[in-house]
């Protein structure tokens, strides 16, 4: 056998030099209703406009059931006791495990209801839910019948849940009465359904509401397609009433998944069945060691975005190990041990969040002295890894949190920060933790991972070529920046087009590259040892004097200053977020000491070069606005700063529907403006 540090290399070079034997091999773990007997195909498609572009397919002649390999094939292997899902809500205060035996009654009982509710193979379920077991079972039971969902992160405004209405055109529509926003208490769904239902074009024939016992949904309008969840299943299981698994193409889609609007109107990213089933279920053993009973996966993410989807529902099923959905958040529900005090209680194997989650909890508990405490008592013993992924991971939080799982958690435990996004669908970077996998399924070797380097995002994940490319398309010399690029085709969970816009999907992905590429949107560099080190989106990247910077080298470098909590950015600007609060109550003043800002600029010009000189520095806290799934939002500091040079404090900047909470951004907006009216003509000096 290779050394254990080329494994994951020589798993790579096959998928890339053999994508046909070794999809086959991959594909072969799954049942097909009808075997494949082709592993890959590629066409020219021709858009109405004359253009050409490659397409591609991945099992094309399979037919394939995904609910049938998350549910009935580990029933039929006699493991229908083992807990597929542990459900648990502090904001609801409420616990369930499920085994498998349990899911699948629930399941097929539910899939019957929407057939007789007239969903039907092909046809659109869109589901806007708080993260409940019924949520897993509506995206289950719509794939038990070849129907695809459309999953909207519940909380979404009308408006925003409308837009998505009209471009799924859903025959049905999955909801809940209420969600339980932690402190906030409970959030009424009622208002965003219906208000979405009267802004859309497009009238779903039926809505389907959970009754939650916190806000119930009372009256049901049944005149207007409204249905009482709950007494649909009741009656259906006292009538016996339950469907059969149907079978889809392996080029059919199991889901459309919206991407954020911040950009104008959201992509629907349509995903392919047998691509999909064959990616993930190598993905979640190969990379994070998940690999059957026994197992528990923790994904600390919601359903809405493609992780949940992936990392919550289908892959851990799939393995048949047991998989948390959690209802609440890294703090507050009630407090910052929140997540580790569910990794001790549920035996947590593998643990998977976002670093804005870490942030969360450091901030909190900047000591970390409840993650201390639960490790001393050997809470964290079962864990083998920590997987961090949404956006980039400043090493400052890796290093942190790698202390904390090396002393407390199971030996070579790592944390593993990766790279993927919702066109991918499966990472596309990362350390294998069973690299064996990847050459034999059955492998039980066990070779222990490549060693991280904080701030990388790993290696290239089989299937995805990822390339640095300059803004011709060429590629740049290894350690150089630019745009990250994947060559065509790709692994087979990754997009082919875009639901019902094949043109959108040439335009916004492989036109500016001529089709060569396909292009990520994001930027970043592959060191001398093939790690990817993905530094910002590509449009964040920083022309100066003929120099290209990222916002994630110079929020790297910020971040290293020990007093230093959390940093967004962009020359000549950066919001920062001091590490504690000032002593004796003093109020925090927007501009900060000349100290600390030469040590921050020296931290900057010594980690990216002299030319990389900070203007200025806005202090403040809580004022760096995120997307629920995590996501700092520059172009919403850079549009405040931009506003403030020009004394415009209150002119209205395009906040994403996504932001997690508006107020941050108030907040960013009364500082700016703090620092400017202090600075004078300083501050407008420095503008960008």
């Amino acid at each position: 056998m290779a050394p254990n540090n080329t494994i994951q290399d020589e798993v790579q070079n096959w998928s890339l030099s053999e994508p046909e034997e070794f999809w086959d091999v991959h594909g072969k773990q799954l049942h097909w209703h009808k075997p494949y007997s082709k592993v890959f195909s590629t066409q020219t498609k021709k858009l109405k406009d004359g253009t050409e572009h490659p397409h591609w397919s991945w099992y094309p002649d399979g037919e394939i059931s995904t609910s049938y390999n998350c549910l009935h094939r580990h029933v039929n292997a006699g493991r229908g006791e083992n807990i597929a899902m542990i459900w648990d809500s502090p904001v609801a205060k409420q616990k369930q495990k499920f085994t498998y035996k349990q899911m699948l009654e629930e399941v097929e009982t539910l899939a019957g209801v929407l057939r007789e509710e007239g969903v039907k193979k092909g046809d659109m379920v869109l589901i806007y839910m708080p993260m409940i077991p019924a949520a897993i079972f509506g995206m289950l039971a719509t794939v038990h019948l070849g129907a695809m969902h459309s999953v909207v992160f519940g909380g979404f405004a009308a408006a925003s849940l409308a837009q998505r209405i009209d471009g799924a055109k859903p025959k049905v529509i999955l909801t809940a009465s209420c969600a339980i926003e932690g402190a906030k208490g409970v959030l009424d769904y009622r208002p965003f359904v219906e208000g979405a239902i009267e802004k859309s074009s497009h009238k779903p024939e039926k809505t389907i509401i959970w009754q939650r016992d916190e806000k119930r949904w009372d009256p049901v309008h049944k005149e207007d397609g409204q249905r009482n969840w709950q007494r649909l299943v009741k009656s259906a299981k006292l009538r016996g009433l339950r469907a059969s698994p149907v079978p889809v193409k392996s080029t059919d889609g199991i889901y459309v998944i919206y991407t954020s609007g911040t950009t104008g109107l959201p992509k629907g990213v349509f995903r392919e069945a047998g691509g999909h089933a064959a990616q993930l279920n190598l993905a979640v053993k190969y990379l994070f060691d998940v690999k059957g009973p026994g197992d528990v996966m923790f994904t600390g993410s919601d359903i809405g975005w493609v992780v949940g989807h992936c990392f919550i529902v289908y892959a851990p099923l799939m393995a048949g190990a047991t998989t948390i959905l959690f209802e609440g958040k890294p703090v507050g529900t009630p407090d910052a041990g929140q997540v580790f005090r569910m990794i001790e209680e549920h035996k947590v194997t593998t643990f998977f969040t976002a670093p804005t989650a870490l942030r969360a909890i450091r901030k909190e508990d900047p000591e970390l002295k409840m993650v201390k405490e639960i490790g001393e008592r050997g809470g964290l013993k079962q864990l083998r890894a920590l997987f961090l992924a949404g956006e980039r991971s400043e090493p400052a939080i890796v290093t942190r949190f790698q202390e904390i799982v090396e002393k407390y958690a199971a030996p070579d435990t790592q944390v593993i920060d990766h790279w993927w996004s919702s066109e991918s669908g499966s990472p596309m970077t990362g350390l294998a933790l069973r690299p064996d996998i990847g050459k034999n399924p059955n492998s039980t070797t066990a070779p222990k991972a490549l060693k991280i380097k904080p701030g990388s995002a790993g290696k290239p994940q089989p299937g995805f070529d990822v390339r640095i490319v300059d803004d011709d398309g060429k590629e740049v010399e290894q350690g150089g920046m630019g745009n990250i690029v994947l060559k065509l085709p790709f692994g087979p969970a990754g997009l082919t087009t875009l639901f019902n816009d094949d043109s959108r999907f040439y335009k916004g992905y492989l036109k500016r590259f001529d089709g060569k590429w396909m292009d990520t949107g994001d930027a970043g560099m592959i060191d001398n040892d093939g790690y990817v080190h993905v530094m910002s989106r590509s449009d964040d990247i920083i022309n100066v004097a003929a120099h290209r910077f990222s916002t994630g080298a110079i929020e790297q470098a910020i971040t290293a200053h020990e007093g230093v909590g959390e940093a967004a950015g962009h020359l000549p600007f950066a919001f920062v977020q001091p590490s504690s609060a000032p002593k004796g109550g003093e109020q925090l003043s927007a501009v900060p000491d000349s100290k600390l800002f030469k040590e921050i600029n020296d931290l900057v010009r010594s980690n990216i070069g002299n030319i990389a000189t900070l203007g200025g520095i806005v202090m403040g806290r809580g004022m760096i606005p995120k997307t629920r799934s995590g996501k700092t939002l520059r172009r919403v500091l850079r549009e405040l700063v931009e506003n403030g040079v020009e004394g415009k404090y209150d002119k209205e900047v395009n906040v994403p529907p996504t932001v997690e909470d508006r107020a941050v951004v108030d907040v960013a907006r009364d500082r700016v403006k703090e620092y400017f009216e202090k600075k004078g003509e300083d501050g407008i000096k420095a503008k960008l």
